[in-house]
């Protein structure tokens, strides 16, 4: 009956969806060549406010836990399970203040409304699933920012999207170069539940009345430990709260 009900549903949702990506496309333009970062990197955020409440249509709410625990002007890198495109709609809005850029794969930096643009101006980047060779000096390019201008990386260790919620073996090299060549920074986990349940159909129709939870876990000073005891808490405390 949910499936049914949604395709009505769904179509509206990618009308206001995608209407909002081509909007804000040339409004990120305008900010980034006129009025450079700070101006861009609002309309990021605005753009995925509003992102946020196309989603609303579908019924989905978000829910951040423990956000008062993240530590202030230190970098951050965020390491999360990944379950479909809306947890990073969520990050980029409810953790705005901490200027979160992407490790991405390299074939959404074109194509893409306000994405494409987004992740190849805004201080993410895209590595090349195929050549892990290719990735290693952008990560440390982005690890260097990081802790050069105390912002935040995010992570997804999977290497690719749960479809059913169930987490995958975390790859550590990722993780590992980020570490190296940011030492001052915090490595915080991020559980994300129910936000798979949104593409439990596929791409269409959408899931309905999803109830999205991240769930932010105490954060980690890589100065702290050593790069076998990081990966382990972190791999635990994402783990350990994933639901199904």
């Amino acid at each position: 009956m949910e499936k049914l009900i949604s395709y009505p549903i769904s179509v509206l949702f990618y009308l206001c969806f995608g209407l909002t990506l081509v909007i804000f496309h040339p409004i990120q333009w305008v900010c980034f060549n006129v009025f450079g970062y700070e101006a861009h990197k609002k309309s990021v955020d605005y753009l995925n406010f509003f992102l946020t409440k196309c989603t609303t249509i579908l019924g989905t709410t978000y829910v951040f836990e423990n956000r008062e625990i993240l530590p202030t002007n230190v970098p951050i890198i965020f390491v999360a399970n990944h379950q479909s495109l809306y947890d990073i709609v969520g990050i980029i809005w409810y953790l705005r203040r901490y200027h979160a850029k992407f490790v991405s794969k390299k074939e959404l930096g074109k194509g893409i409304p306000s994405v494409s643009y987004n992740l190849r101006h805004g201080g993410s980047i895209l590595i090349d699933r195929k050549d892990p060779k290719q990735a290693i000096p952008l990560i440390k390019t982005m690890s260097e920012y990081i802790e050069m201008h105390k912002r935040s990386a995010v992570i997804f260790p999977e290497g690719t999207r749960s479809k059913d919620g169930n987490p995958k073996e975390f790859a550590q090299s990722g993780l590992k170069i980020l570490c190296k060549y940011a030492p001052s920074a915090y490595v915080v986990p991020i559980t994300i539940n129910n936000s798979w349940k949104m593409v439990k159909f596929g791409p269409f129709p959408m899931g309905l009345g999803n109830r999205l939870q991240f769930i932010i876990h105490e954060p980690l000073a890589v100065k702290d430990y050593s790069f076998e005891e990081l990966i382990e808490k972190t791999e635990q405390a994402v783990k350990q709260s994933i639901k199904n």
